[in-house]
């Protein structure tokens, strides 16, 4: 039995910043090009968010749900992992639309129950936290939004201090598809090309995904997302040769076999409930959990990446400026979208 009680976060989260100096200048220059025209990010990526969104029509939302978030995470530690997750999740299907959220009807299977899906948890959680919210200003602020502020106040928690800046804005999609799902959330399998075309297609590049895989350095993985690594990866019953034998060595004393669905270990051992840069370290040693961790050091540019967030400093800076943009992925803003009063079902 493991002696954590925790939910999976298999986030093989990876924006091509290009791997080159320049090629990330000209993205950082197009990015500030965006908010000096505009003020807002999401302008030239995926709609308009801004600062203090709430300041005239709740003023004090973003402290409710800080609040709030903070109450639930002091009693739970596996809950930034959860909501970091959950929010990536949300990101990568139709955008940060709060459409994860949503519970399948008679005649729709929602995302939340599509295969990568069944491990989310905490939603219980954030419809409590939107609870709070509409107690004080009813059907003002969106379950997108609340899940984006939800999973940066979790993470920020033991900092006491937020680690990157959410712009808000964010109105909720109406539509949830488990085929979208399925579609668009890279796996935990997938190798460097794939996990490429994963982010391209959301307008990130390789840069944002060494830098947002981070993320693995809390919460868990399920066996079933990494046991073919040690019991059979070729088809053959052989292990991953690019896995620390060491280390699969423990592995296969936590998951006997290649069926076993209910077993977990910390993605990054020793860091499962500290939000740090250890993950890198980590990988370095060819110790990532999955397929998808150790697909980063199949590529010159990528293993530059992983090098350079060994250092803390650069990785909680890098990490920053990867959420912010990742937060703004095709979202609903102005008349588009909707409320929610309810997380869980379409107004």
């Amino acid at each position: 039995m493991n002696k954590y009680k925790m939910a999976e976060l298999v986030l093989p989260m990876p924006f091509p910043l290009s791997i080159s100096k320049a090629s990330r200048m000209r993205n950082q220059a197009l990015i500030l090009l965006c908010i000096v025209v505009f003020g807002v990010i999401g302008t030239c990526h995926g709609g308009s968010l801004r600062k203090k969104y709430y300041k005239k029509t709740c003023p004090n939302a973003e402290e409710i749900i800080k609040t709030a978030t903070e109450k639930h995470v002091a009693n739970d530690p596996t809950l930034p992992a959860r909501f970091l997750r959950m929010h990536f999740h949300d990101c990568f299907v139709r955008g940060c639309d709060g459409s994860v959220l949503l519970n399948s009807t008679t005649n729709n299977s929602a995302e939340k129950d599509a295969i990568p899906n069944l491990t989310l948890a905490g939603f219980d959680v954030i419809d409590d936290i939107k609870a709070e919210v509409e107690k004080k200003c009813p059907n003002v602020v969106s379950c997108a939004d609340v899940l984006a502020l939800a999973a940066r106040d979790a993470v920020s928690f033991k900092f006491q201090r937020p680690l990157w800046e959410v712009l808000t804005g964010r109105r909720d999609g109406r539509v949830s598809r488990v085929s979208e799902a399925l579609a668009n959330l890279p796996s935990p399998f997938s190798n460097f090309t794939t996990l490429v075309r994963n982010f391209a297609n959301q307008g990130l590049n390789v840069h944002d995904l060494v830098v947002l895989s981070g993320g693995h350095t809390i919460g868990v993985g399920h066996c079933n997302a990494f046991s073919n690594r040690l019991y059979n990866f070729t088809g053959r019953g052989d292990q991953d040769p690019s896995l620390n034998p060491t280390y699969a060595a423990f592995l296969k004393t936590q998951c006997r076999n290649l069926t076993d669905n209910t077993t977990f270990v910390p993605m990054d051992p020793g860091s499962v409930f500290t939000f740090d840069n250890n993950y890198y370290v980590t990988v370095k040693q060819n110790k990532g959990l999955f397929q998808s961790d150790a697909a980063l050091l199949t590529n010159k540019g990528s293993r530059n990446i992983v090098n350079e967030l060994v250092d803390p400093k650069k990785f909680f800076t890098e990490f920053a400026q990867s959420m912010k943009r990742m937060g703004a992925i095709n979202v609903l803003t102005g008349n588009e979208g909707e409320i929610r009063k309810k997380c869980f079902v379409a107004n």
